[in-house]
């Protein structure tokens, strides 16, 4: 369903992505794991034009582009396939939670107020917040706006759900509502890329895990595979390391 080849990035005369091929099934959830600098949300960013790859193509279904020769149609076409939550919830501060997941449905999809409204309330639903769906952001603990944002991307109804680090702003007692509304959209079948520095929460979640080190995939498999099994020695320490700090 999707399919990434070659994907290549610099900054400053340094590879950052060096060659990265990714193949994706339809309702699959890939983790990207590894130490920081390992790519990760370059690859995320790159995807969906937020940074401008040097190489590379991506195919969804039957839509293609090649990065070298990308049109600004295509980024449109582009981002309207791929939706991405950040670390940070980059909600409209003015806005209500409603309005906040109805605007891209109005502008981009652009589809009538009543329209919008009613996949709003839908999904604000669907990650518990149909309660909240009159209050502006500053009345809205992180948790909540994350799962505001969540809902916002999904509204949009993304051939892929881009998550990038979506908990790692957030007290360590509002992580698990996020996650299980993440869980939830896995569940409903939504494919997803993920950055995630929760293992415990990759381990759940994931079909596949791809290990990155220095802008190349080291190593792919299952949860399982590797976390408990890995081939490659990198990886090993890095999983050797992460269980001393975190588990």
């Amino acid at each position: 369903m999707i399919s990434i080849k070659n994907l290549t990035k610099e900054f400053s005369g340094q590879k950052v992505l060096d060659g990265i091929d990714i193949d994706i099934e339809k309702g699959e959830v890939v983790a990207l794991v590894g130490a920081s600098g390992a790519g990760k949300s370059t690859i995320l960013r790159c995807l969906n034009y937020l940074e401008q790859p040097d190489s590379g193509t991506i195919a969804i279904d039957d839509f293609k582009v090649d990065f070298e020769t990308i049109t600004k149609e295509q980024i449109l076409t582009l981002r309207r396939k791929l939706a991405m939550v950040f670390q940070q919830f980059n909600l409209f501060e003015r806005r209500t939670a409603l309005d906040n997941v109805k605007e891209g449905l109005k502008i981009v999809k652009k589809l009538s107020d009543d329209e919008a409204t009613k996949i709003a309330k839908e999904e604000l639903t669907k990650v518990g917040l149909s309660n909240r769906e009159n209050y502006y952001p500053r009345h809205l603990s992180g948790g909540q706006k994350q799962r505001v944002a969540l809902a916002r991307a999904l509204a949009m109804r993304p051939d892929v759900l881009l998550l990038d680090e979506p908990t790692s702003a957030l007290d360590p007692e509002l992580v698990g509502e996020v996650e299980k509304s993440i869980v939830d959209a896995a569940k409903s079948g939504q494919t997803m890329i993920l950055v995630s520095h929760d293992m415990n929460f990759i381990y759940q979640v994931a079909d596949k895990v791809l290990f990155l080190e220095k802008g190349h995939i080291l190593e792919q498999g299952t949860p399982d595979e590797i976390f408990n099994h890995p081939k490659e020695e990198r990886t090993k320490e890095f999983f050797a390391s992460y269980s001393k700090q975190y588990l």
